[in-house]
């Protein structure tokens, strides 16, 4: 059951992707950039060829091939019910979701609507499923920490067998 809720989630979460998108194109996109917090945020259009923070730039097809693999494993895993794991299935989510988001605008347009823009650091122009990607991201390592110290609380509760 859960892991219908997360592809029900992963469907939300791409549109809600695409949706911010679209406003993006439809409103930043003539102007440029909008400022949010005066030199903390600002929107700005920016048409990204490349991967998380600009690496790969002009490498599309690299990165779309690659995306898509991902992709479709990971739905695969998340149906096939492997994940049990109520932290790792909601970071397979948050992962495919933007991964599957950013994958659309590179099959459809050749390149990734990025808008969100910090200004108080020097760091990437990014969008909600580089958000989504990342806090999954995080997710997916608190999960593999958290099961590593389960796995060595059982192996020191296991009994020895005496032997040497």
């Amino acid at each position: 059951m859960l892991r219908w809720i997360a592809v029900l989630a992963i469907a939300v979460l791409i549109a809600a992707d695409q949706g911010f998108k679209f406003l993006a194109i439809e409103y930043l996109q003539p102007i440029g950039s909008f400022p949010v917090l005066d030199g903390v945020l600002q929107l700005s259009y920016v048409e990204n060829t490349g991967a998380a923070f600009g690496i790969f730039r002009d490498h599309t097809t690299l990165l779309t091939v690659f995306t898509a693999v991902v992709v479709a494993g990971g739905l695969i895993l998340l149906v096939s019910g492997k994940l049990r794991d109520r932290l790792a299935l909601a970071a397979a989510t948050l992962v495919l979701a933007g991964g599957a988001g950013n994958l659309i605008d590179r099959v459809a347009r050749g390149y990734v609507v990025d808008y969100v823009e910090p200004l108080f650091v020097d760091f990437a122009v990014f969008n909600f499923a580089d958000v989504l990607v990342c806090v999954g991201a995080g997710l997916l390592l608190l999960y593999l920490i958290l099961d590593l110290v389960r796995e060595r609380r059982r192996a020191k509760k296991e009994p020895s067998d005496g032997s040497v």
